[in-house]
């Protein structure tokens, strides 16, 4: 993408005119509902002065005849009918207040209802100051701001980087607002590679959801991608959002491409869910990592325990400080019967939180044994600008292919053995700095220039030999390799059963009603997987009596197990799946490598000295 940066940084500058009127965390206030301002300007500018000389034409319409009218004229699903534009606005700098509320007022409907989420009316009150003369200042500008020639895409960036600055300012979290768009990528191609046949066929419409859209990205990079794959294609999209300034400019971005901006809904996706009726191909999310819920404990908990299976919550509740389950059930809850295909991106926590039968593993229980759990791919840490923590793709899907049926992907593409590799290279350099062994690039991610927050990675972009197109490779191969494991559904399932010893009194067992009585000072738990390696390193069934027998019974002869306690529980542990031994490095060449060290700290002191 070239020239957002340079138009983000333009302006990003405007923010320098509020200096001393706003506090640094206020400046989004004013430059975001700009910037929409802006840009609608700009898109329209080209028909502006059709769609004036028309106006008489239509003055006896209908209001909404005169709409669809005018839209026409304009060639966007809006208009505005003011006699206004920035030109014409910075031309009469005694009356901007009034003059720019007239061309606010001018827009239709759609776009109207857009700057009001901005509440920006308060803020031309408050930069309408004849003393500091800020408010035309502000206009003026953004008027020197050509923003005609941004595509779609470039835009959404634009908006981003602003965000991200103005996060920062405030000690807020960018990751809340937006996805890097890498990982957007990554998701788009991985969501999509199963049905490259069905979107490319002639005339086809598909849908596409997000219920925490943010300012639109992983919406844009998915209607861009099918567009690219059958231009004759139609990828009708729709989100909820929260936050009322990425709502707003999310919708003024569906404004402007063309799709109906009134399948963007405003508000809580658990208390309101703005589509309730809705179902969709495909879907797409990146939900806040460990959002509490307390908020909306009542309404989620109200429906879990009325509507059970029927309602969005019913296959249970994970802990009120994360969410994050909570984002998957609703997003199984909009799926298709013929089909549909997920891809939402967490945190670790989803993967393992929750002893057997609580909230957590229950829902994970419920994925897994309906055969809905397509692949889980492990993403390098410091990919988001708001966490340096590692995160993982989920790819649900309720019409898996054949060969994928009844199991799990796993993809390692954290890069860990490669940054080991790098290093080793490192190692290889520093005692031998004449080396010609070159220091190879990580396969999976590129560290960047310059940090963004938490942002230190970026996955790579160019081609199938690494990066986003090597992780698709890894996907859509479907083949176990050093970086993926595919295992059963069962393969995550165990049983939590408890183990009881005798009491023992006198040297004797106590006995009630016959049978021993537990000591409950020496009582324990077992996980007993419901898989395990036979001795050709092949996985089989077991039960709870043969692991009993095999790996209790020896150490605990007298010890038995209290059946009516044994749980069920799921979980994926990534680390021990893809773990390899690694023996400690021998002390003398540690030694050899501190010395070396040593020495080269000493000559660069010479040289600086010298």
């Amino acid at each position: 993408m070239k020239g957002f940066k340079e138009k983000a940084d333009l302006i990003w500058r405007v923010a320098d005119l509020l200096r001393g009127d706003y506090k640094q965390s206020d400046y989004g206030k004013v430059i975001l509902p700009m910037t929409v301002l802006r840009r609608l300007d700009c898109v329209l500018e080209p028909t502006k002065q059709k769609l004036l000389d028309y106006l008489p034409r239509v003055e006896a319409m209908k209001e909404s005849a005169k709409d669809i009218a005018l839209n026409k004229i304009a060639g966007f699903n809006f208009h505005n009918r003011s006699q206004f534009n920035f030109d014409r606005l910075i031309a009469d700098p005694d009356n901007i207040a009034v003059n720019l509320r007239n061309y606010i007022n001018g827009f239709s409907i759609s776009a109207r209802e857009i700057i009001e989420y901005f509440n920006f009316d308060d803020q031309i009150d408050r930069m309408d100051d004849p003393k500091s003369d800020i408010l035309f200042r502000v206009v003026k500008a953004f008027q020197e701001i050509d923003l005609t020639d941004m595509e779609s895409m470039e835009m959404g960036y634009t908006f981003e980087e602003l965000i991200r600055k103005f996060a920062e300012q405030s000690n807020e979290t960018a990751g809340e607002h937006f996805t890097p768009r890498e990982v957007i990528r990554l998701m788009v191609n991985v969501l999509f590679i199963e049905d490259k046949d069905i979107l490319t066929q002639e005339g086809i419409v598909k849908t596409l959801y997000d219920p925490a859209c943010g300012t639109g990205g992983m919406l844009s990079v998915g209607e861009q991608y099918v567009k690219e794959l059958n231009p004759r294609a139609e990828l009708k999209v729709f989100g909820q959002e929260i936050n009322p300034e990425s709502y707003a400019i999310c919708k003024s971005d569906m404004l402007i491409k063309g799709q109906n901006p009134s399948n963007i809904k405003f508000g809580n996706t658990f208390t309101v869910d703005g589509l309730e009726d809705e179902k969709f191909d495909y879907m797409l999310s990146n939900p806040p990592f460990g959002v509490d819920w307390k908020k909306a404990e009542k309404i989620i908990k109200a429906e879990a325990y009325s509507k059970g299976m029927s309602g969005r919550f019913g296959a249970g509740l994970p802990r009120i400080n994360d969410g994050s389950l909570l984002f998957l059930q609703h997003m199984i809850s909009k799926m298709k019967p013929a089909g549909s295909r997920i891809a939402i991106v967490f945190n670790g926590s989803p993967l393992f939180t929750g002893a057997a039968e609580s909230g957590e593993s229950n829902i994970r229980r419920w994925i897994i044994e309906n055969d809905w759990l397509e692949a889980v791919i492990a993403l390098p840490d410091q990919l988001f600008y708001n966490t340096g923590i590692s995160t993982y793709i989920w790819i649900v899907a309720n019409n898996k292919s054949t060969k994928r049926k009844g199991k799990v992907q796993l993809i390692n593409a954290n890069g860990a053995k490669d940054e080991e590799l790098l290093k080793e290279a490192a190692h290889i350099q520093l005692n031998a700095p004449h080396s010609t062994t070159p220091i190879t690039e990580n396969r999976f991610w590129q560290k960047m220039d310059r940090s963004l927050g938490n942002k230190r990675k970026k996955i790579a972009e160019d081609g199938n030999e690494k990066g986003i197109g090597f992780i698709t490779q890894l996907y859509g191969n479907f083949e176990e390799n050093e970086f993926v494991k595919i295992y059963p559904n069962e393969f995550f399932g165990y049983w939590r059963v408890t183990v009881e010893q005798p009491l023992i009194e006198d040297g004797k067992a106590v006995k009630t009603k016959g049978k021993p009585k537990a000591d409950t000072s020496l009582r324990d738990y077992e996980n007993i997987p419901f898989l395990k390696k036979d001795a050709n390193g092949n996985l089989v069934s077991q039960t709870i009596e043969e692991y009993f027998d095999e790996e209790v019974k020896p150490h605990l002869p007298r010890a038995w197990l209290d059946h009516s306690k044994t749980k069920i529980g799921y979980e994926m542990n990534f680390t021990k799946y893809f773990y390899e031994f690694k023996p400690l490095r021998p002390l003398a060449e540690i030694k050899a490598d501190i010395l070396a060290l040593e020495e080269k700290t000493l000559e660069m002191g010479k040289t600086v000295l010298d």
